[in-house]
């Protein structure tokens, strides 16, 4: 099958040939001790996000927790039209899905599913009739079949060689798909992470030449010229021995700092940028705040520096959970609302319950000091709304 990826490793130009080591092949005796190098861009499926990020990278480790947690911290509500029912199945189903995880952690899989695929998928066991369990199946081993108009008409899901088909239509379909907007696909959504793709290559690239800094710090790029004053280039003796010296003492960590020695005629000339030109920590920090932003989390709530966008702590906080916590409690509960009334067979509304999340303490005592204070409403139309039933 063909990939719409390129792979760092398939060149898509002619390999080079090796170069014979003759003293002719030095031109002018200038012995290059770095390469040329292209920008390598990692994929953008749900295992490559996962591996470059989530497993890799630590503030897209970080960001993706914050936001599942964060989001599965909350409780939910259970209603019956405009009643609010504090026993009923949804909400032990919801407590318990299946027999090896809590809600917590199943609501935290299904958003960190959510943050590196932009899809989810719940499948739903019933028995006599009523859901009993739900589970969540791996993005990256669903495949959507589509019918003859073009819409999904069942689901593949594959583990190893096996491939079990699950029906996307009829009477209370037993998976739900949840999904993120996706301008380009029809039945996939987009994951907020790939929109950073860029930056966080970039955040992974200058972790990784740090290491590599600590590892080879004492052979920078650049290279050794050979300018005799009557001409003439090394041999193949004398370019061997000199090679062997440089990487015998003078790479490595040990080595870091170590002044070169260099013999009549050899002239060292820097050819790379320093980590000063680079700019190189406000470049790593711009990439950080890139992926941040990307997965809705502020950076100053993750010790990102040169964040100003909120005044302090407590804003930022207030503003994560209003603009990335709520909308993504919110569009969650609906699809399970009207994916769990199919199999009660009544209509069920949930609401994630805003009151329990301290980080819209201050906003919510706000809100009762102004409902408080207004004379012209009763007690009744006070309560209605704060969100309580009369």
């Amino acid at each position: 099958m063909k990939t719409p990826f390129r792979f760092p490793f398939r060149s898509q130009t002619k390999a080079v040939q090796p170069v014979e080591r003759k003293t002719t092949d030095f031109g002018s005796g200038l012995a290059l001790l770095s390469g040329e190098a292209t920008a390598q861009w990692s994929g953008r499926s749900y295992a490559a996000l996962s591996r470059a990020g989530f497993m890799k990278n630590p503030i897209v480790h970080r960001a993706v927790r914050l936001v599942s947690e964060a989001a599965a911290s909350v409780p939910w509500l259970a209603y019956e039209g405009t009643r609010e029912v504090s026993e009923h199945p949804v909400l032990s189903l919801l407590a318990r899905p299946n027999a090896r995880m809590g809600g917590p952690d199943f609501l935290e899989t299904l958003y960190g599913h959510l943050l590196l695929s932009g899809n989810a998928y719940v499948e739903r066991l019933t028995l006599e009739g009523r859901p009993r369990e739900m589970h969540l199946l791996r993005p990256d081993r669903i495949g959507v079949v589509l019918g003859a108009d073009g819409w999904p008409t069942a689901y593949d899901y594959r583990v190893g060689g096996t491939v079990r088909r699950i029906a996307a239509a009829g009477s209370g379909p037993a998976l739900l798909h949840l999904k993120l907007f996706h301008p380009l696909d029809d039945h996939g959504g987009f994951p907020p992470l790939a929109a950073a793709g860029a930056a966080l290559d970039l955040h992974n690239a200058a972790a990784s030449w740090n290491k590599a800094l600590l590892d080879n710090s004492a052979r920078p790029s650049g290279a050794l010229v050979y300018q005799p004053k009557e001409g003439g280039n090394l041999s193949v003796d004398q370019y061997e021995r000199l090679r062997a010296e440089l990487e015998q003492g003078y790479a490595g960590a040990v080595n870091a700092g170590r002044p070169l020695l260099l013999e009549g005629g050899l002239d060292w000339k820097a050819m790379g940028l320093s980590p000063k030109d680079m700019d190189f920590i406000e470049a790593k920090n711009a990439a950080a705040r890139d992926i941040a932003l990307s997965l809705g989390v502020p950076p100053m709530l993750i010790g990102i520096p040169g964040d100003n966008t909120y005044a302090n702590y407590q804003e930022a906080n207030r503003a994560f959970y209003r603009l990335t916590v709520v909308p993504l409690l919110t569009r969650t509960a609906a699809s399970f609302s009207a994916w769990l009334s199919d199999a009660y067979g009544t209509t069920l509304r949930l609401e994630p319950d805003l009151d329990r999340i301290s980080g819209l303490s201050a906003e919510r005592d706000a809100l009762w000091a102004r409902v408080g204070q207004a004379g012209f409403l009763t007690d009744a139309e006070k309560r209605q709304a704060v969100g309580y039933t009369a």
